[in-house]
């Protein structure tokens, strides 16, 4: 959630940070600062509100540490213990303002740590569990950063993601990390070290991803690791394979328009090289197991949070359709701690954008101790998910830097269906109709493409009702959860109370809520149960609420009577959910920007949720 940069090399600390911090803005924060170290002295600036702010503040009139440093630590914090503002912002420094520290993450026992350090005279001026972290630190340093680290980091109960410097020793960073990510990139005559790729990939492609209880020691003569134990421990150096430009938002005026129309390359690339029309199946080799593997499998569980959970939920009814096979879909927060019942031939498909959502990792987590085979689907290379499964599917969807998903989703998607097809296939789905299949998954981009040029139908639509405030989505079906996506995007950007609803719950409670200013998007493509879906729009439509029509390309007359209707292209239901909910993404962020709202960083979101 939070963001992390840290420097250490020959160029100016302070431009390293304040950059690397304003690519990671995407993450969701309401308060940033930076730290330098130089000639024996630390200066700390920080400030609640954009980076922006901070640049200004940095840069004016900056002191002659922050001006000559080459050493510091930058972070972007999201609120968790106490209200954004500047004694709460990061970095944190201790008592005597000689160790400075960022972090990410929440330290559980930090009001037990709090009382300790009080007894020894050593009070704390922020309401954070993280400067409980550097003031223990400073308590137990006697002379090696590391080791005050590696002790003070026994003593925590939570999770980390931290970088530390200290005057005491001004050519030192030390890193750590225990369930929040942390990457560091390896330069030439520079090491830089970040929470995600993104804030370091201008400046290396070589990267160190740390695992949990790892250290890290930077130094003038390079880096050295060990566990939090001081064990060592070795790391490989991995090359990471982001386009620089991709982070960037080009000709679009939000990334989230940007990464809208990036949809269809983005699904090529999801889907290529992983269609096998011959055979009439899908050739996902990173799940590791064969045919015979994928025949024995007795059920498939799929765990995420928001909107990786609704492409969960596609996958759910495809493989239940196609394959034969009991799917279910968990809420990730809830699995571990109801004691699911797993056996050793259930699969597990954790899905994570990120591969660091700490729930959808804790269920990770709890599958395999339970002897379950579990594979993730991730868009980050060697993030934490994709380490820990050993086994999954790469999305390949590139950057995705407005917090609201909208590529990952569909990439989800298009991987849940591979999945479906090829379990699909060990099963009782001929050779040709898993071709056939095959060919309209090949054909999703060309979808998206023509969803994609309605664009200003659908902002016209949009502006119709930019000034309601409550908003219902229905469908049925592969459209239930298409429905639940809807609302959800629109919720996040506009700040429109929007929710989703499978089309036969509208009338058991929700149609109480229906007037004339809250309107009904009814789902209503070709695909079974659409006449059933009809019928609960015509409910809402005599009940004075207007009607938005999704309906398939050639069936428009479905459409008439309702109050406005978009029109995607028809294809089969386990493929309708990636042009309809391409529309439904069209509809929120034309109402959020009509609305004025800020839209690729919405208040109190964050794009990697790395705390339960």
């Amino acid at each position: 959630m939070c963001g992390i940069v840290g420097y250490f090399g020959k160029r100016k600390a302070a431009d390293i940070l304040v950059d690397g911090l304003r690519r990671l803005e995407y993450r969701g924060y309401d308060s940033a600062g930076v730290a330098c170290l130089y000639d024996g002295r630390i200066d700390v600036v920080k400030n609640p509100g954009k980076i922006a702010d901070l640049r200004t503040k940095v840069f004016t009139q900056p002191s002659e540490t922050i001006s000559s440093s080459h050493l510091g630590i930058g972070h972007t914090r999201w609120a968790t213990h106490g209200p954004p503002n500047e004694i709460n912002a990061h970095p944190h420094v201790d008592a005597s303002g000689r160790f400075a520290l960022v972090h990410n993450g929440i330290i559980e026992n930090y009001k037990d740590i709090r009382k300790v350090l009080e007894q020894q005279g050593i009070t704390c001026v922020s309401d954070t569990d993280s400067e409980v972290l550097v003031q223990l630190v400073a308590f137990l340093y006697k002379g090696n950063l590391e080791d005050a680290v590696s002790e003070a980091l026994q003593q925590v109960k939570g999770t980390y993601g931290i970088v530390v410097i200290t005057d005491h020793e001004p050519d030192k960073l030390v890193v750590a990390r225990c369930g929040s990510p942390i990457v560091i990139g390896l330069g030439r005559d520079e090491t830089l070290v970040a929470s995600d790729a993104s804030a370091i990939i201008p400046h290396t492609r070589d990267a160190v991803y740390l695992e949990d209880f790892d250290m890290a020691v930077i130094t003038d003569q390079g880096m050295e690791m060990c566990n939090v134990h001081r064990a060592p421990v070795s790391r490989e150096v991995t090359a990471m394979d982001w386009d620089e430009g991709a982070a960037e938002k080009g000709e679009f005026e939000h990334f989230m328009l940007k990464e809208m129309f990036e949809q269809p390359q983005a699904i090529r690339n999801t889907i290529r090289g992983r269609l096998d029309f011959e055979m009439g199946t899908a050739v996902l080799s990173g799940l590791d197991f064969s045919e015979r593997d994928a025949a024995q499998i007795n059920r498939v569980l799929v765990v995420g949070c928001g909107t990786s959970m609704h492409a969960g939920m596609v996958g759910e009814y495809a493989i239940e359709e196609m394959a034969g096979v009991n799917a279910e879909v968990e809420q990730a927060a809830e699995f571990r701690y109801r004691n699911p019942i797993i056996t050793p031939n259930d699969l597990v498909i954790a899905i994570s954008q990120s591969g660091e959502t700490a729930d959808t990792l804790a269920a990770v987590r709890e599958a395999r101790q339970k002897g379950a085979l579990v594979a993730g689907i991730c868009n980050v290379v060697g993030s934490t998910i994709a380490r820990e499964t050993g086994r999954g599917v790469y999305l390949h969807a590139g950057p995705e830097i407005g917090v609201a998903s909208t590529k990952a989703f569909t990439c989800q998607v298009s991987v849940m269906l591979m999945m479906a097809l090829k379990i699909a296939r060990t099963r009782r789905l001929a050779g040709h109709a898993g071709t056939q299949f095959a060919r309209w998954i090949q054909r999703m981009p060309e979808l998206v493409e023509q969803v994609l040029k309605q664009n200003d139908v659908i902002k016209a639509v949009a502006r119709k009702y930019a000034k309601c405030d409550h908003a219902f989505f229905i469908g049925r079906g592969y459209l239930f959860p298409v429905a639940l996506e809807g609302a959800l995007k629109l919720k996040e950007i506009s700040y429109v109370h929007a929710e989703g609803y499978h089309a036969a719950e509208l009338k058991h409670g929700p149609i109480a809520l229906l007037e004339e200013n809250t309107p009904v998007i009814a789902l209503l493509n070709n695909i079974p149960g659409k006449d059933k879906t009809m019928g609960n729009a015509e409910e809402c439509k005599a009940r004075n609420a207007p009607v938005i029509a999704v309906v398939s390309e050639g069936d428009e007359a479905v459409a008439e009577g309702f109050d406005d209707v978009i029109v995607v292209p028809d294809c089969p239901p386990a493929i309708c959910p990636i042009p309809t909910v391409v529309a439904l993404q069209l509809l929120a962020y034309h109402i959020a920007a009509a609305r004025g709202c800020e839209i690729d960083q919405p208040r109190n979101l964050a794009k990697s949720v790395t705390v339960e």
